[in-house]
């Protein structure tokens, strides 16, 4: 179990802290909500943790392997509804892989990443298209 405080610090700010490291996160609502979007908002903390996670799984994959993915991104699109009430509708991704198209680890990499604990933490409604760009 991990524990994370939050401290409501006013003008829609808040501080959290990380209990086992003592890392601390800022946030802020987003322009489109009355902040001023001087930090992450919490939705963008979601975008931020299925990139995270989605990279961090396919490293511990890729060290079992023995592959360096030394160099990948990803990158994330939160898209909010249009509708009531407000929430996530798509987080579209896309993963740019420093190894060549014809590699062995391709399917289990791209599994992996499908696979990782926030993809299957987030509701089906979410819709979270995923691309994946080989480029070794």
């Amino acid at each position: 179990m991990v524990s994370i405080s939050v401290k409501y610090t006013g003008d829609l700010h808040c501080d959290a802290v990380h209990g086992p490291s003592n890392a601390k996160i800022a946030t802020d609502a987003p322009t489109d909500n009355k902040g001023k979007g001087e930090e992450f908002s919490p939705t963008d903390l979601v975008a931020t943790a299925l990139a995270t996670c989605m990279s961090t799984t396919m490293g511990i994959k890729a060290q079992e392997l023995g592959v360096d993915l030394r160099g990948m991104t990803v990158s994330v699109q939160k898209e909010m509804s249009r509708d009531a009430p407000r929430r996530i509708a798509g987080l579209p991704s896309e993963v740019h892989i420093p190894l060549p198209k014809n590699s062995p680890h391709r399917e289990v990499l791209e599994q992996t990443a499908l696979n990782c604990p926030v993809h299957k933490s987030l509701p089906v409604e979410i819709n979270r298209p995923t691309k994946f760009f080989w480029e070794g």
